[in-house]
């Protein structure tokens, strides 16, 4: 759901250090929000302060949020701590082997070039041909 963020009531919080917001602020202007913030249907914020601040930093209005409905303090402050204390880092290893395959696709062989314009090229006659069939 689409909550404008004016909307959006910040109460206490167990994170009082957002850290570098920048790394987040790039991310979401170059790939949206991934993942949305939750918030109780009083509009207060359960999840997401991190994004909710980027959001904000970087001039957005309003927000993807689910909003969870029904629940005591103390599930909500749970679901505070149970989303930022479930994550795990990739491993060094995982790290670099994610970078080198994204060097890699970022960076294709020329045989890779030289298959995917083949490709491409097949599937534009095949088109063409299926295309003019129909008619």
């Amino acid at each position: 759901m689409l909550i404008n963020i004016n909307d959006i009531k910040v109460k206490k919080r167990v994170r009082l250090d957002v850290g570098d917001l920048e790394p987040l602020k790039d991310s979401l202007r170059r790939y949206g929000l991934l993942n949305p913030i939750t918030i109780n249907s009083k509009h207060e914020l359960i999840a997401g302060g991190r994004r909710l601040e980027a959001a904000k930093a970087i001039g957005w209005t309003s927000i993807n949020a689910v909003v969870v409905d029904n629940l005591d303090p103390v599930t909500e402050l749970e679901i505070e701590l149970e989303e930022n204390n479930q994550r795990k880092a990739f491993t060094d290893a995982e790290l670099l082997a994610g970078y080198k395959r994204l060097v890699k696709l970022q960076n294709p062989s020329i045989l890779t070039k030289i298959l995917n314009a083949l490709k491409s090229f097949v599937k534009s006659i095949l088109d063409l041909i299926f295309s003019r069939k129909k008619k």
